[in-house]
């Protein structure tokens, strides 16, 4: 790495794109009205640009504020390539100490994978060349905000065109009502046998009771994981939802750096790790959560989200680490930031899997012209 790596400038884009009614899904956490994103351009003295993405948190404009104010701030100047100091200095002088918390989390990850997306651009690797992996296809399942609460004939329709796409695994959302969810389930299963992985996502819209009742039948049908029944912060009643059945309970998307990740892996309920790479601290701190989980035998199937930035970057992350399983693709019927923003990072093969990126860094081009016709969209995105 012979370039200048200063860093000498840090912007953040807040933005979004309105979901028309008839691409809009319903799950457990409302009905998705609009989607919003943080992408992060991170540049440098020798002329080097990466990008990364923040997850917008439902509060994107703040987010990015964050990241132009304070966290920029304190990492002007520093060595792109020093990941591990940045990172250290984010977390002493802002996220160590009354410092906005899961925000700065979610701040501090956008700007994270633009370095990365730096340090592989000046060494002339693929990131994960970089992080020590290899050039392999990791498995897929279909996701994104797709699959939600409909008719069951209009769900097993709906995942007909995933499995001819390739798809050999889908996830479906739960959190309607427990009858509904097991109806949903049942549909898909008789549909496409016993063959089709089938996970489960509630977005946190279980109770106890909800899961008790729902995970029998989860058990016979064959439910790879039930993703998010409670809050990330609910821990008893995820012990609770532990001896209900034999379904792995999953979780991690809402689980903020390994100091989070050390409670789930100890309290031992949650068997499914899902950390986001925009979330969580970056593929900084995803490489220790997947590390601590390694010595405990539990699997990552990391959560991906709004933009190209943060799949690419997920598909990077799995090739090299060696608890990694599935990358979860966002299937969703409208998403620019996949198919605009960047080209679609993440196409998926006919044995369902998936391949990092063979170019320097991420491997994407962005579209900075979207990013100005796209501002960010105030108000919630979930109704």
């Amino acid at each position: 790495m012979t370039a200048d790596l200063k860093i000498v400038d840090i912007k953040a884009f807040p933005t979004s794109f309105p979901l028309p009614p008839e691409k809009r899904v319903s799950l457990g956490i409302g009905t998705a009205v609009k989607r919003d994103a943080v992408v992060v351009k991170v540049s440098t003295a020798g002329g080097l640009v990466g990008w990364g993405e923040a997850h917008h948190g439902r509060a994107h404009v703040a987010v990015a504020k964050l990241i132009e104010t304070t966290l920029k701030s304190l990492v002007l100047g520093m060595d792109a390539a020093d990941v591990v100091g940045v990172w250290a200095k984010i977390y002493k002088m802002q996220l160590g100490s009354h410092g906005m918390g899961a925000a700065t989390c979610l701040a501090m990850s956008g700007i994270d994978l633009a370095l990365w997306d730096i340090r592989g651009q000046a060494a002339g690797m693929p990131i994960y060349r970089l992080l020590g992996g290899a050039r392999k296809g990791v498995p897929a399942y279909a996701g994104g905000v797709s699959l939600g609460y409909q008719e069951p004939a209009k769900l097993v329709e709906e995942a007909r065109g995933l499995l001819d796409r390739g798809y050999k695994a889908i996830k479906l959302r739960v959190g309607d009502t427990p009858k509904l969810d097991l109806a949903r389930i049942e549909a898909v299963r008789k549909a496409y046998g016993d063959d089709l992985v089938i996970l489960t996502d509630a977005n946190t819209g279980y109770s106890v009771a909800d899961a008790r009742a729902a995970m029998p039948g989860m058990d016979d049908l064959n439910v790879g994981w039930l993703e998010e029944p409670f809050p990330a912060h609910d821990y008893r009643s995820y012990r609770l939802a532990a001896g209900f059945g034999r379904t792995p309970l999953a979780a991690g998307e809402n689980h903020y750096t390994r100091y989070q990740f050390n409670r789930v892996i100890e309290d031992g309920s949650i068997s499914i790790l899902q950390p986001d790479l925009s979330k969580t601290g970056g593929i900084t701190e995803g490489l220790r959560i997947a590390a601590m989980a390694s010595a405990y035998k539990l699997p990552i199937h990391p959560h991906t989200s709004m933009t190209g930035l943060n799949q690419a970057a997920c598909v990077h992350f799995l090739a090299a680490i060696d608890n990694g399983g599935y990358y979860e693709a966002d299937v969703s019927q409208l998403n620019s930031f996949r198919d605009e923003l960047v080209a679609d990072p993440c196409p998926v093969d006919k044995d369902g899997k998936v391949w990092p990126l063979d170019k320097p860094g991420l491997g994407l081009e962005v579209d900075e012209d979207f990013l100005r016709k796209h501002p960010a969209i105030e108000g919630p995105g979930y109704v």
